[in-house]
């Protein structure tokens, strides 16, 4: 099958022939009618491109006119539409792009294109659909493990706002379309052996509002509550029949004023995984610190532990001089002070290797505590801000500083990639690894451990200081994550 030809009615549904005829007749108009909606498409394509990094290989299915990939910049762009019309419109604006003719619910089609691609795109395109289903069934063969399937879609609750605009003559004419809530959309995806990480919803108001629309968009539409009533809808999926085999590991020990706690650390780790690797990254400690680390790698010269002091200050700087330096397929953070216990590592681990999620974090606040293991306003405080994150984040996380964090090395180094999206804004370095990995679309999972009270040293967390950094962290994230 050639599939720059492909396109055939023989097998199509009397609905779709009927779709497509009507697509190819309006296909001259198309660019006229994006030109009078330019502002929502402005807004559309905002979200879409902070989901999307330029340079990246993607493939858009339900194209039309090929604006929209041409304006995500990719490295290798191709883009599929059913409608021969639209299609050649594409070709002449975009030559730099590829465009089949095709039918994307046809898996030999599907097939033959030439995958794999970082990002598939499908945009107002499941309404069209005879069996979304199947779409998604297709996909997989495009996919790799971090492959990721952005889902755009009209809320169902607009659908006769809509119908109304097309029979005033202010929105381009479409034959009668499926009508999908956000959970039919993750029903269809789970069918298709697809998992929907996240929901987003965006544009309250789809025109400019004499300067207006861009502030409501931006500012109160990612509230909650009010973003229910967004017109716009994307869901992240991700494809679960592709993975990759991990093989090692490397557990980073940040370690200031933690002395008595090295030898204790080693001791303690499970050896989960054959290829393990230890390394502690001493931050400028007063006690001891540093020695106590070069008595402890050699003393146990089986357990391949390296050492490292680190050129700046604070923990984030510490974790990232540590993941730099790391060897291992997975990354982990092990806080010093053992309150993490390290017996719980091999969950992290497990995790990962099953896929069952791609950015694992431990939370601190499921399990009850050893008693004085937080302090109470530390603890009300962490509830509430679990709260905020979960919102931002569009994805669940109750404990955003535990120390204890795992992820592929191979994600870390796309999300060091992206850095400057964000900049170096955290001393933690908590937040700079769980917004990379929101930005990124990493399926985040959470493992329950039981919080331990302190053997050694004191705690380096200061409520009031850090409670105010927190606060930042929630501002910051609203304006680069929610306020676009």
């Amino acid at each position: 099958m050639d599939a720059s030809t492909y396109g055939g009615e023989g097998d199509m549904s009397a609905r779709k022939r009927d779709t497509r005829r009507l697509a190819d007749a309006s296909a001259p108009e198309r660019r006229k009618w994006l030109a009078r909606a330019a502002f929502f498409h402005q807004e559309d394509l905002r979200y879409l491109k902070f989901l999307i990094p330029e340079g990246a290989r993607v493939l858009e299915l339900g194209c039309g006119t090929g604006d929209l990939l041409a304006a995500l910049k990719p490295s290798f762009g191709v883009g599929v539409d059913f409608s021969a019309g639209m299609i050649a419109q594409a070709r002449h604006a975009h030559p730099d792009l590829t465009f089949l003719v095709g039918d994307i619910e046809d898996a030999a089609f599907v097939r033959s294109l030439p995958g794999p691609f970082d990002v598939i795109v499908v945009v107002d395109t499941l309404g069209a659909l005879d069996d979304c289903q199947a779409m998604f069934a297709n996909l997989h063969d495009l996919c790799t493990r971090e492959t990721r399937v952005v889902v755009g879609y009209f809320s169902h609750l607009w659908y006769p706002a809509l119908k109304l605009a097309e029979a005033t003559g202010m929105k381009m004419p479409q034959p009668p379309q499926n009508v999908l809530s956000r959970a039919d959309v993750r029903a269809l995806a789970a069918l298709g052996d697809f998992d929907a990480i996240k929901d987003e919803t965006r544009v309250l108001s789809p025109a400019r509002l004499f300067g207006l629309g861009r502030l409501v968009n931006r500012f109160l539409a990612p509230l909650p509550l009010i973003g229910s009533l967004c017109l716009r809808h994307f869901t992240v999926c991700r494809s679960l029949r592709r993975s990759a085999e991990v093989r090692s590991v490397t557990v980073v020990i940040p370690a200031r004023n933690e002395r008595g706690n090295i030898e204790a650390a080693v001791k303690r780790i499970p050896r989960f995984v054959e290829a393990l690797e230890i390394i502690f990254v001493e931050g400028h400690s007063r006690d001891g610190t540093w020695e106590e680390i070069e008595r402890v790698a050699a003393a146990y010269p089986d357990c391949n532990i390296k050492a490292m002091r680190q050129s700046g200050t604070g923990k984030g700087d510490a974790v990232f001089a540590g993941f730099d330096a790391a060897r291992g397929d997975v990354l982990m953070i092990l806080d010093a002070d053992l309150t993490m216990p390290p017996e719980q590592l091999p969950k992290f681990w497990d995790a990962i290797c099953s896929s069952k999620g791609e950015f694992v974090n431990g939370s601190r606040l499921i399990y009850p505590m050893e008693q004085e293991a937080m302090r109470v306003l530390n603890l009300i405080a962490n509830k509430a801000f679990s709260l905020l994150f979960t919102w931002l984040l569009s994805q669940r996380f109750t404990d955003t500083l535990c120390g204890t964090k795992a992820l592929r090395r191979s994600d870390y180094a796309r999300i060091k990639a992206a850095r400057s999206y964000f900049g170096e804004f955290d001393p933690f370095g908590d937040f700079e690894l769980i917004f990379g990995a929101s930005k990124l679309g990493l399926k985040a999972v959470e493992i329950p451990i039981r919080y331990a009270s302190r053997t050694y040293g004191e705690t380096q967390i200061s409520r009031f200081r850090h409670g105010f950094m927190l606060l930042r962290m929630v501002l910051f994230a609203f304006m680069r994550i929610k306020a676009m």
